[in-house]
């Protein structure tokens, strides 16, 4: 017996098939990895998603170890994922907050713990076609749990209305695997093969259907960018105030100069005459809203002797 069953070409083209989208199921989530590396923290990703992972495709191996048949494929492919979720796991670990990590490590002891119990109850007490099918029909519920997994990111999108968080690329791959693995069970006529890709695909379009959806709820309306006219006045006054002047005074460029006198008796009754004057100096912008009136107040003292 061969490694692949080449008795019927279609298992060896979609189990071919199968473990490069899968391949690419792994690799989807390296820019989040990667993001999460240079920023030193997990920035709200959760860790949930790639223990399932971890879980489901330790099982799967062991079930394709003990399924009697040619499963090479799927001891390839489930191999190479149980090393690359278990790295994932890993890295989020080593960047996750203290509380981050302690949840971590409980949910991963727990789901180490069940695979361990697993694997040991169904080679201690079943035997042969028994204990595949047994552990085949729990992969079964695990691989569904896979595909439901990005639903938790996925409940943060419609709390949020935000697809920051939602893994697109692995919807979209997940969705493309359990086309490719759904067709394989078939034809291999393996049932616990089968009917989990049946429920990933389904699941997987909602996925996809939902990212849309709040994409395009996302979408914001940039407006464009009104840039307005500059208008500069150079005016030399020394001790100056600034008022605002209404445009609509103005019927062109022009500057005003007006001169004010003032006398005032003295209050003591005394021959002291105070005279004193003001020069104004208006400076107005033609038909535009930005017009400034400058006022000079220059007061002279002139004192005569009785």
């Amino acid at each position: 017996m061969g490694l692949i069953d080449v008795h019927n070409p279609l298992v060896l083209v979609f189990g071919i098939l199968g473990n490069i989208v899968s391949t690419g199921v792994y690799f989807a989530p390296i820019p989040t990895f990667i993001s999460i590396c240079k920023n030193k923290s997990t920035m709200g990703f959760q860790a949930l998603p790639y223990m399932v992972a971890l879980f489901s495709s330790l099982l799967w191996l062991y079930y394709s170890i003990i399924k009697e048949g040619d499963t090479f494929l799927l001891i390839t492919v489930n191999a190479f994922g149980s090393l690359v979720e278990s790295v994932y796991v890993i890295i989020f670990i080593m960047y996750a907050t203290p509380y981050g990590k302690k949840q971590t490590f409980k949910v991963l002891s727990v789901a180490m713990t069940l695979c361990l119990a697993i694997s040991l109850g169904s080679y201690l007490f079943l035997n042969g076609p028994t204990r595949a099918a047994v552990v085949g029909w729990i992969c079964v519920g695990m691989s569904i749990s896979v595909f439901a997994a990005p639903l938790t990111i996925v409940f943060q999108v419609v709390k949020t209305k935000s697809i920051e968080f939602m893994p697109f690329l692995l919807s979209c791959l997940l969705t493309l695997s359990a086309m490719m693995w759904f067709a394989y069970g078939m034809f291999s006529k393996d049932l616990c093969v089968t009917v989990p890709n049946v429920l990933g695909f389904v699941l997987g379009v909602i996925q996809i259907a939902l990212y849309q959806y709040y994409k395009q709820k996302s979408k914001m309306i940039s407006l464009p960018e009104i840039k307005l006219p500059e208008h500069i006045i150079n005016i030399k006054v020394s001790n100056s105030e600034v008022y605002p002047v209404d445009s609509s005074r103005s019927s062109g460029s022009e500057v005003v100069e007006e001169e004010e006198k003032e006398t005032k008796a003295p209050e003591d009754g005394g021959g002291e005459v105070v005279e004193q004057y003001k020069g104004v100096v208006k400076a107005m912008v033609d038909d535009e809203p930005c017009g400034v009136e400058v006022v000079d107040v220059k007061p002279i003292l002139i004192t005569c002797a009785a």
